[in-house]
């Protein structure tokens, strides 16, 4: 039995739990009950924790007091989704514990684990029984006993592992929805595989090769750039300089249309590594600057997808330019110009559009399927010219990893809990800069958010049985307020239902977003609908470009 951890020891578990979950995240993607394609929580709890894995591989942490302090500060960065953030707290607690150690016994770490649970408990609101805090509070519960029967980590960790099990089998019939669908937490068995691995590092056993840390090796920028598929394309190229000017509005650009970014430069030409979906888009603002010498653009969906059926994957030559050092990706903080910013999550120009229109001032891109991470809100919370920020989540998952960025700038931040890009709409167009009180602005906000029904239509991404719905895969889905209203093999009964309910709640104002796939004759066809149902209402038709879903319906 391991009696102790030091801070090697400690990375080395860590790294073993990220691997893991990585290689599991799909099968704990699987347990979410709700059809509707979201950031999963496999994924999202394996994209926070790989955050933890790259800083961590950095250095060689000489305490544990350092080895979870590194950690807990990159997960608190890297949060993507609630589980992602409730995943940091619990690593958070521990490093509180752990501080000034230079290693712990296995009542240390029991005490790191109860800390963990109460530092996520009280940054959740409502917590709810069967999820994965109840599992983290058990766990630790008979972590403490099992440090007073044999003081060392491993048996520890592994009697804390045995419980944690026993309480996850217990959550399907602690939540009627689990219970229902006949699955566990995904929340709960995420933590619980990490734990799982760290406990197999203790036992000697070699950390598993993760996809992720392979594809860092080859990368170019590798120890910088983001290890997560959010944007498809690699782009990588050299332009030759042919003007004498910044490029830090290059680096803005570049920063809005993806990410990993690095651009190095020197007194001839510069070089740029970007991840995005429109490279093209990226090529042309550089021109501006200079002429394109040299190019590769990699498809990384595809390349992952030939990996993981063991093909052999299609790469472009590997652009070297070893005299070129990248510069920090870090931007400064911008200064205040105004008293008040505002920064908006949403997927889809249009969206953006509308938004930058009732003055926000950032966007982050992300939404449904693509959570974005804390540490990529505050990046655009610090280049928002303010010395307070409203933040805009527009998701309720996204909610928890905005409240992370507070403490972590010198911005003041306060986040609008908006659930949909509707409340989040409608919250702006309730702004009054002339008001001096920034809390009065956000009471303004959150109560014209309340005041809106948000409609949306979708497809099913598995097949569920849900609300009383018999749901196959590609189904189209009618959402309302996030509660599933029908499901039908045709859009247009689903938007027949949705204009019936507008009528219903007598809509004054309805305004209909039309996503990405979704044509402008199509979108007037669906406009009827609510004209027919609605005859004195203002109705507005906009293009959102939104991914995933094909309508989002504001009604007011």
């Amino acid at each position: 039995m391991t009696e102790r951890i030091s801070g090697g020891a400690f990375k080395q578990m860590v790294l073993f739990g990220a691997a893991c979950i990585t290689q599991q995240k799909q099968s704990i993607n699987d347990l979410n009950v709700f059809p509707v394609p979201d950031g999963d929580t496999g994924t999202n709890m394996s994209l926070t924790i790989q955050t933890a894995a790259v800083e961590l591989r950095r250095g060689d942490p000489a305490t544990l007091d350092q080895a979870a302090k590194t950690t807990a500060s990159a997960l608190l960065r890297g949060a993507r989704g609630n589980s992602g953030v409730i995943l940091s707290l619990l690593f958070r607690g521990m490093s509180k514990t752990f501080k000034g150690m230079a290693d712990a016994d296995g009542a240390d770490l029991a005490a790191a684990m109860t800390e963990g649970v109460a530092t996520a408990y009280s940054a959740v609101m409502k917590p709810a029984e069967g999820t994965v805090l109840t599992v983290s509070r058990l766990a630790a519960k008979r972590a403490v006993e099992a440090a007073q029967e044999q003081n060392d980590v491993e048996y520890v960790l592994a009697e804390a592992i045995k419980t944690g099990y026993a309480t996850l089998a217990e959550t399907t019939d602690m939540n009627p929805v689990l219970k229902k669908a006949g699955v566990v937490d995904a929340g709960g068995k995420g933590y619980l595989i990490i734990l799982e691995g760290m406990l197999r590092s203790l036992q000697g056993e070699e950390v598993p090769e993760a996809e992720a840390g392979e594809a860092r090796e080859k990368a170019d920028f590798a120890a910088i750039g983001d290890e997560d598929i959010t944007f498809t394309f690699d782009t990588v190229f050299i332009m030759r300089k042919t003007v004498e000017k910044s490029l830090e509005p290059l680096r803005a650009y570049l920063t809005s249309i993806g990410d990993s970014l690095v651009i190095g430069e020197d007194d001839e030409a510069f070089k740029v590594h970007v991840h995005t979906d429109i490279p093209g888009a990226a090529l042309t603002e550089a021109q501006k600057y200079g002429t394109l010498e040299v190019c590769k653009i990699e498809n990384m969906r595809i390349q992952a997808e030939d990996m993981a059926a063991g093909r052999k994957t299609i790469s472009a030559d590997d652009l070297t330019d070893d005299d070129m050092e990248p510069h920090s990706t870090q931007p400064a903080e911008a200064a205040p110009e105004k008293r008040y910013g505002f920064l908006a999550v949403c997927a889809g120009d249009g969206l953006a559009e509308a938004f930058r229109d009732l003055g926000v001032d950032r966007i982050v891109s992300g939404g449904q399927t693509m959570n974005p991470s804390t540490e990529a809100i505050l990046h655009e919370v610090e280049q928002t010219p303010s010395e307070i920020v409203f933040i805009l989540p527009n998701n309720k998952n996204i909610v928890m990893a905005a409240q992370q960025c507070v403490g972590l700038t010198d911005k003041e931040i306060i986040v609008i809990p908006t659930a949909t890009v509707p409340q989040g709409i409608t919250a702006m167009m309730s702004v009054d800069l002339e008001q001096e009180d920034p809390q009065a602005i956000a009471e303004a906000m959150i109560a014209a958010a309340e005041g809106v029904t948000t409609a949306q239509i979708t497809y099913a991404a598995r097949n569920s049985d849900f609300d009383g719905f018999a749901i196959n895969e590609g189904d189209y889905l009618a959402l309302v307020d996030g509660k599933l209203l029908g499901t039908d093999r045709s859009i247009d009964a689903l938007l027949e239902q949705l204009a019936a309910l507008a009528a219903e709640k007598s809509a004054e104002f309805i305004t209909l977003f039309y996503g990405e796939g979704v044509s402008d004759e199509e979108a007037e066809a669906a406009s009827i609908f609510f004209r027919a149902a609605c005859p004195d209402c203002e109705l507005s038709l906009l293009s959102g470009g939104q991914p995933v879903y094909y309508y989002i319906v504001s009604i007011e």
